[in-house]
């Protein structure tokens, strides 16, 4: 009975987000960097600072370096990265005071241009979080009764495959909030839950080729994750703005019907009950 109000709780929760509108989604985890990205940040730069630099990889200030105990090689020249910066202007006449956006720039070199500093591994790159007790009994319940395969690596996918019964995820280091991670986790978990072998949900490379089909399923598949962080006590403002985003996108290519959320919620409580009540039959 607790799932059951906990799915309606979340559905109702995900229809008021969708009625005052909500900002697009975002991937939650950060991908294995292909571009250019700040050392010290740990963040890749913006598309246009992307085309101003020569090569991908790590890039640093020249005090950056130094305080690192590097040094640039002779003869390297910088490149240029831009950014702007709000100022506030006042206007003498009536005293109102606005915020413009000024235009800056600072000088940065490759890591390849340096001396002394070694690049930074993968897993450097990525910070550390704390798993969640609950919500790691379930997952690792749900895996053993269920058979599928459960993989977490250094990646930038997240996907269930029904035709391995095997589960990929980016690894937890890769998020900047555990609440991603595990909404992310058991939105594949959901999706698995649709093997012929469990809830007989997912008809064979119909979600290849039947658009709408995988529109529903990805519908059913963000709710059951939502309800399922909550029951783990992982839900997160920001980690349910994001799932709301995502259904959304996912109506948006259904025309908008909102009556598809309410079916898709149905079909999402039942996965969330298969996942949770495994291993609980067994003696």
């Amino acid at each position: 009975m607790k799932q059951i109000n906990i799915n309606q709780m979340i559905t109702g929760k995900l229809i008021e987000q969708l009625r005052k509108g909500v900002v697009p989604w975002r991937k939650p985890w950060m991908g294995t960097w292909n571009g250019a990205y700040s050392r010290v940040m740990k963040k890749p730069y913006s598309l246009s600072n992307q085309l101003l630099l020569n090569e991908p990889g790590e890039y640093l200030t020249y005090t950056q370096i130094t305080n690192l105990g590097g040094n640039v090689k002779k003869g390297e020249k910088a490149s240029v990265v831009i950014f702007w910066k709000p100022i506030k202007i006042s206007n003498d006449e009536d005293e109102e005071e606005k915020t413009i956006p000024y235009l800056r720039y600072y000088h940065v070199f490759h890591i390849n241009q340096t001396e002394g500093i070694k690049p930074l591994s993968i897993e450097e790159q990525m910070g550390f979080l704390t798993p969640n007790k609950d919500a790691e009994e379930v997952i690792h319940d749900y895996v053993d009764s269920s058979g599928v395969i459960f993989e977490t690596k250094i990646s930038d996918r997240a996907c269930y495959n029904q035709n391995t019964d095997k589960i990929i995820v980016p690894a937890m280091e890769q998020y900047t909030d555990s609440s991603d991670y595990y909404s992310t986790v058991f939105h594949e978990i959901v999706h698995s839950t649709g093997h012929k072998d469990r809830l007989n949900r997912l008809i064979k490379n119909a979600l290849v080729t039947d658009k709408d089909r995988y529109a529903k399923e990805e519908l059913i598949a963000e709710i059951g994750a939502a309800a399922l962080c909550h029951n783990c006590n992982v839900e997160t403002p920001a980690a349910f703005e994001n799932s709301a985003a995502y259904v959304k996108s996912w109506l948006e290519a259904l025309e908008n019907d909102e009556r598809l959320i309410l079916q898709a919620s149905g079909k999402a409580q039942k996965a969330v009950e298969y996942i949770l009540n495994a291993n609980k039959d067994e003696v």
